[in-house]
Parts: C-alpha cells; sequence; structure tokens
C-alpha cells in the first residue's frame, strides 16, 4: 500500500514539475497590466496573468493586449499574434500577424522580431514604436517617440522618431557586401541565438501620418490605468 502511495505522489510531483508555473528553471517574463478579447497558448487570459517564455499571445478582431515586461511594455492590438523570449540581454516577441508594438525607458531592452529583421530602440534610449505585418514581404514599421532601427543581420537601418515607413522584402538574399551607407558593426552585446539569412530591403517613406495617429490615440487608451 506504502509503494503505491508513494508512486502516486512521485507521479503527482512530476506532473507539476512538467508544468511551466512550477518548473525552477521557467523565469516569468512578465505579466498582462490589460487585455480584451485575448489569449495566451489558447487559453483566455485576464489581467495579472503571469507570462512566460515560449508564450504565443493573441487577440481576436477588436481585442487587445498591454505586457509589462521588466520596465518596458508590449502591447498587441486587433487580430495581432507574437511569440514571447528573453535572451540575456533583452526581452523579445516574434511577430507573426498583426500590430504590435513596444514602449521602452531604455533599462530594459525589447525587441520585434519580423522576416526583415529585428527591430528595437536605437542606442539603447527610450522609444515607442511599432510594426505592422502587412503582408509576408511586407511592414510597417512607426517611430512614435525616439527613433528606431531595423537590424538586418549587421545591415542598421534607423527609422526615425515620427517617421512611418514601409518595408518591402526580397525573395533573393542580398549581396554578400552591402552598400558602405547602409552597414554598421553589429552590436557586441547583440546575443541572437540564430544567425539571419541578409535580405534585400526597400524602404519607402509614408505620408500623412494618419495610421500612426490612430495607433498612438489607441496606445494612450490603453496607457491609461485600469481604474479609468
Amino acid at each position: 500500500m506504502r509503494c503505491v502511495a508513494r508512486s502516486c505522489i512521485a507521479a503527482v510531483l512530476a506532473g507539476l514539475l512538467a508544468c511551466p508555473g512550477f518548473a525552477a528553471n521557467e523565469k516569468p517574463l512578465g505579466l498582462v497590466i490589460q487585455a480584451q478579447s485575448a489569449q495566451i497558448s489558447n487559453a483566455k487570459v485576464a489581467i495579472g496573468t503571469t507570462v512566460y517564455p515560449g508564450d504565443q499571445v493573441e487577440t481576436e478582431a477588436g481585442g487587445a493586449l498591454r505586457l509589462r515586461m521588466g520596465t518596458s511594455q508590449l502591447y498587441l492590438l486587433a487580430s495581432s499574434s507574437a511569440t514571447l523570449g528573453q535572451r540575456s540581454d533583452s526581452f523579445f516577441a516574434e511577430v507573426s500577424r498583426g500590430t504590435v508594438g513596444f514602449s521602452s525607458n531604455g533599462a530594459d531592452q525589447l525587441e520585434l522580431e519580423v522576416p526583415q529583421g529585428v527591430i528595437r530602440a536605437a542606442n539603447g534610449q527610450p522609444a515607442f514604436g511599432q510594426v505592422t505585418i502587412v503582408g509576408p514581404q511586407e511592414i510597417i514599421v512607426s517611430a512614435f517617440h525616439g527613433s528606431l532601427v531595423l537590424d538586418n543581420d549587421g545591415e542598421l537601418h534607423t527609422i526615425p522618431e515620427g517617421k512611418s515607413y514601409r518595408v518591402t522584402m526580397d525573395l533573393e538574399p542580398a549581396a554578400a557586401e552591402p552598400a558602405p551607407a547602409m552597414t554598421a558593426s553589429r552590436d557586441k552585446a547583440d546575443n541572437t541565438p540564430a544567425k539571419r539569412r541578409r535580405r534585400k530591403l526597400a524602404f519607402i517613406l509614408l505620408f500623412g501620418g494618419l495610421g500612426a495617429l490612430a495607433s498612438y490615440g489607441i496606445w494612450s487608451e490603453l496607457a491609461e490605468s485600469p481604474s479609468k
């Protein structure tokens, strides 16, 4: 009888340790501070829910989600999806669809990974920006506050504050030696685990800024405290 009891206890403990919430080496990335029609790994999410590396967060039509990750914040607008992760020097979100943005005060870096490269704040400075996946080879990058950098495997492109660019990607890889005006050495602190294939990118400055203003208004609403 004792053997059966011990076997049951061992099975229960093994099951608990296999769960992310009980894994000794699984540290949370942050928590949900606002949610509407949102899910984490196919489970409905509520304010206060903890997020972990590998979690897929997504919003439905008309939904929105905001996460606090360190001192930075990540948000998803309606019909968006991203997978969360962490490197030694930064948090990141791999964006698969929709519109995803971040706000950083410079203390904790937060990066957005897209097929065209990695988007982050320029020079580790405070920044607020977002990316919208338009199609398999096309995105729109907006820098609302502070400048952003699109890192195409060491080829750095700056998105100045207040500007939005449509970025299209050629299916063919770029030449081995990129144009000197667009090159820069990779930051030594960049610990991206996988080597990216450099792409040919085309940048088109968007005029009018109506989309940027609309997104900024949405962010302002999301930034209000739950009590408001």
